[in-house]
């Protein structure tokens, strides 16, 4: 009764143990009393009864069962699929308890902690950011935030930013790289289009601007496996850290007053607080340990540059970022490796480097070079206004009057024009295309056709009718029937 009030044993339970004590001769003042592996043999855990023993009513598709629960279906799934297709009668519980059966049998899977030399390694990551709106421009922005830790000492760089691009990828690394003074290592990553363009784990493949920027800075990438990312659960816990702890409950007038709050916390609340895993402070394990131990940061900083594959429009241009540039026209319908820094813009078949210009901004918006046009085309081009007009002056003053006058044309654009008067120099001479400009000009058929009409009949050799101006004035004076007969004729 003692027993049972202590509440260490019922009554019942008192009573076999009582009863096994008695049948060992284990109660007997002189006989010693029985070790660890006696008592477990006979108290040990006994062969179910006969109930437990009753076999379960999924035993005929037991191996059935088993694969879909390896699977990872749910047990409803399962009860469905059984009661459909099997004709099983029986309830949900005793799917339920099969399963848990199975559970039981089934190898724990037990997760390996990885600990990190100082200096070793970080961990990066992207987390979803707030929503700004920027109190100066109205300009309502959707953000992401930046995120690498430093594996061992936990301290870490974050930044709000606008986009999961290359480009600003690189930049992220490069600042962080700024804010810690020196490289780690290795860098662990998830698979994000912006560092690795092909997901494997065995043979990854990393952008090739990534690439760039790992052997300028000197780290190693290490991608995670897909669908993994427990490889790299030291970052995903502080992103987690920075959406539960630093972004509820706070207000940003712009993207940058965002980022000067976010490190202005990182130095503050989240550098100094007791880590629930090292138990350290993650800024003073950082600044005592690790900080030494990084690698330095290259005296030049290694410049950052995207790289696209970009294929050749019929126009001899390319396109990247909405804006287009040029490459020789023979490479049309070619697909190029394009490089992008934030001044320059190179294109490359292969090796050999083909193209290169000046990064515009903006959209929609070109950059052409003459000599990757053919022949016609930049000749077309550069045969503008002024250069019709300069050639019409070597030509000589009737010409330039007559395409100068074509020019003031309110109405008609006269630039084709002019080029096809200026070819006819290229066939006929520069001298008979002058006596045919003045012979047009004389008689006020300032056309092409009047020109090219004036050159394949001869006519420039002719001299001009000297009655013709005084036929004209006359008209103007009002005698509009006053010609004589040899005027009429000639």
């Amino acid at each position: 009764r003692d027993i049972a009030r202590s509440k260490l044993m019922g009554r019942k339970k008192i009573a076999a143990v009582r009863e096994a004590a008695q049948r060992h001769g284990w109660l007997d003042p002189g006989t010693p009393l029985p070790d660890d592996t006696e008592l477990a043999a006979v108290f040990g855990r006994r062969e179910p009864g006969p109930r437990s023993r009753c076999a379960s009513t999924l035993e005929p598709w037991r191996e059935q069962v088993a694969r879909w629960f390896d699977a990872g279906v749910q047990g409803t799934t399962i009860h469905a699929t059984l009661r459909r297709k099997h004709g099983y009668t029986g309830s949900y519980s005793s799917v339920y308890r099969f399963l848990q059966q199975l559970a039981t049998q089934r190898t724990p899977e037990v997760p390996l902690r990885l600990d990190f030399a100082p200096a070793e390694a970080a961990q990066v990551d992207f987390g979803a950011g707030p929503t700004i709106t920027d109190v100066h421009t109205g300009e309502v922005v959707k953000t992401w935030f930046f995120v690498m830790t430093l594996a061992y000492s936990r301290h870490q760089y974050a930044e709000f930013v606008r986009d999961q691009t290359v480009a600003t990828w690189l930049a992220c690394h490069r600042r962080a790289f700024e804010w810690f003074g020196g490289v780690p290592a290795r860098i662990i990553i998830d698979n994000a289009k912006c560092a690795i363009t092909r997901a494997c784990a065995y043979d990854p493949q990393v952008q090739r601007a990534y690439a760039e920027a790992a052997e300028g800075y000197g780290f190693k990438i290490d991608p995670c496996p897909p669908h993994d990312p427990q490889k790299k659960g030291i970052v995903e816990s502080g992103v987690k850290y920075i959406k539960g702890s630093f972004v509820p409950l706070r207000e940003f007038r712009s993207l940058s007053d965002a980022n000067d709050q976010l490190h202005g916390w990182i130095l503050g609340e989240a550098g100094n607080r007791i880590h629930g895993t090292t138990r350290e402070q993650p800024l003073k394990r950082f600044i005592d340990v690790e900080k030494a131990l990084l690698a330095g940061l290259p005296a030049v900083p290694p410049e950052l540059a995207t790289w696209a594959k970009v294929k050749v429009h019929r126009d001899a241009h390319v396109q990247y970022e909405h804006n287009f540039y040029s490459v020789p026209f023979r490479l049309a319908g070619q697909t190029l490796w394009l490089k992008a820094t934030a001044s320059m813009v190179a294109l490359y078949r292969e090796h050999e480097a083909v193209a290169a210009h000046v990064r515009v901004t903006g959209r929609g918006l070109r950059r052409t070079v003459a000599d990757h046009l053919p022949e016609a085309a930049a000749a077309w081009k550069l045969r503008d206004t002024q250069w019709c007009l300069q050639q019409a002056e070597r030509i000589g003053p009737a010409c330039y009057a007559l395409v100068h006058a074509l020019f003031d044309d309110a109405v008609l654009e006269r630039l084709r024009a002019v080029q096809g008067i200026l070819r006819l120099a290229d066939r006929h001479g520069a001298v008979r295309l002058e006596a045919a400009c003045s012979r047009a000009n004389h008689y006020g058929t300032q056309t092409y056709r009047a020109v090219k009409t004036i050159l394949d009949k001869g006519m420039d050799h002719q001299p001009i009718a000297a009655g013709f101006d005084a036929l004209a004035a006359t008209y103007t004076e009002g005698g509009r029937f006053c010609r004589d007969t040899s005027t009429m004729l000639q």
